[in-house]
């Protein structure tokens, strides 16, 4: 190898080493339900969703910017602040409603794991493949340091890459892919309406704005020394948080397209697993669509399970004063520790207990719906609060995006309610 390339190498480790916690953010945001969802998007609908990861990229970067900046302001993860500065029955509301939203998510997302593996080894049971994923993430929490953890879900995120080639194994027609992106498209009938709540239900989640306010304080403690907050500070942060919202995007627009030329072409019209996707995908796509495919569920569900057991786990511990932290090892925070094995355990139980995956994201889905809005409405008032947030207060652009990102979530909780119990 020729010193220029070795030279090439370096910069590149080194540039990925500088990547904070914005991209593992983003690239636990299309975890294996979130897959799901796409799928179903594109094969019942075609492109005509693929826009929607356009309108929703500048949604997820302001509320997820702001979560950052006041994990950085604050020193506090997000529920920190709120047990400092509001009612202790928002608080509590919170936890009521995200502790069993976090839980099923996870364990629809170990069970669609269990499923890929399944599909990939047809001689090894669904079940072996999610009791050996589980037992694999919670000892990679308990015994790896911050950093290291960081580094693994860093370095998994390059399975996402999978997603940006599965869509060039098909023919595509590049015009009607450009239309699609940029000219939008609705139609005014209860599936259609019901599938774009469904994306951004999955898009815009509750656990990822408890994570990255406090990772983001993980990143400072790590550093060990007191960090007065500048501005390249907070500009390093957005450039962070809008990488990962990007690959996030780019992901979700890669498997709308994938599934919405191939499965909707090949007439699947009905996806409610990943691994259904996955299948269909093999006889109209071939068997390296499919494989592809199929990797890239198992490596977002490595990603996304650390991070729903860990917001889970944050949001216990700053609400009952716990020492906590993936920096610690295990006997000085036994509490956090305890909350992430906990909800991986009844996740994987789920399965066991008669909760289906399908199921279960239906519920997840209206708990997050439900607690988005609420959430978003916090998220703007402490961000726009001087007594917080000081000099760091919203731009007015931050301000436009996010109160558009609360109407849109609260319309959509508002649709996902009605067609639950309704419609």
């Amino acid at each position: 190898m020729t010193t220029k390339s070795n030279s090439t190498i370096s910069k590149i480790k080194q540039a990925f080493r500088t990547i904070g916690p914005g991209l593992v953010t983003g690239a636990s945001d299309d975890d294996p339900s979130g897959i799901a969802t796409y799928s179903q998007a594109g094969a019942q609908f075609g492109l005509s969703t693929l826009w929607t990861s356009i309108v929703a990229f500048p949604l997820m970067a302001a509320i997820q910017q702001m979560c950052a900046r006041i994990g950085i302001v604050t020193s506090q993860g997000l529920t920190g602040t709120l047990k400092k500065h509001y009612p202790k029955p928002i608080l509590y509301l919170m936890l009521l409603f995200s502790f069993p939203a976090i839980v099923m998510n996870i364990g629809a997302d170990i069970a669609g794991m269990g499923a890929v593996g399944n599909l990939l080894f047809p001689s090894i049971d669904a079940t072996f493949f999610s009791v050996f994923f589980t037992v694999l993430l919670l000892g990679l929490i308990i015994y790896l340091p911050y950093q290291k953890i960081a580094s693994v879900l860093k370095y998994l995120c390059v399975v996402m890459l999978v997603y940006f080639i599965v869509p060039f194994l098909y023919h595509q027609d590049i015009s009607n892919i450009l239309k699609s992106t940029f000219i939008p498209t609705i139609k005014f009938d209860k599936d259609f309406l019901a599938i774009l709540v469904g994306i951004l239900g999955t898009t815009i989640s509750p656990y990822l704005f408890f994570w990255q306010a406090s990772v983001e304080v993980e990143e400072m403690k790590h550093k060990k020394k007191h960090i007065v907050v500048n501005k390249k500070m907070i500009h390093d942060m957005k450039q962070d948080v809008d990488f990962g919202m990007t690959v996030s995007g780019f992901v979700m627009y890669f498997i709308i397209l994938t599934t919405g030329t191939v499965l909707f072409n090949g007439g699947v019209h009905q996806i409610d697993t990943v691994e259904q996707a996955a299948m269909a995908l093999k006889p109209l796509a071939g068997n390296l669509a499919y494989l592809l495919f199929a990797v890239g569920v198992i490596g977002t569900g490595l990603i996304a399970i650390p991070v729903l057991s860990g917001s889970l786990s944050y949001i216990f511990t700053e609400t009952f004063g716990w020492e906590q932290g993936l920096d610690k090892k295990f006997h000085e925070a036994k509490g956090f520790y305890v909350i992430i094995a906990i909800s991986l355990i009844l996740g994987l139980s789920m399965n066991y207990i008669g909760i289906s995956p399908i199921k279960a994201l239906i519920f997840t889905a209206i708990l997050y719906g439900i607690t988005a809005p609420v959430l978003i409405a916090i998220i703007l008032h402490i961000s726009n609060n001087k007594a917080i947030m000081g000099e760091y207060v919203n731009t007015r652009l931050a301000n436009i995006l996010g109160f558009l990102a609360l109407l849109i979530m609260a319309v959509a909780a508002g649709l996902l309610i009605y067609f639950q119990f309704v419609g």
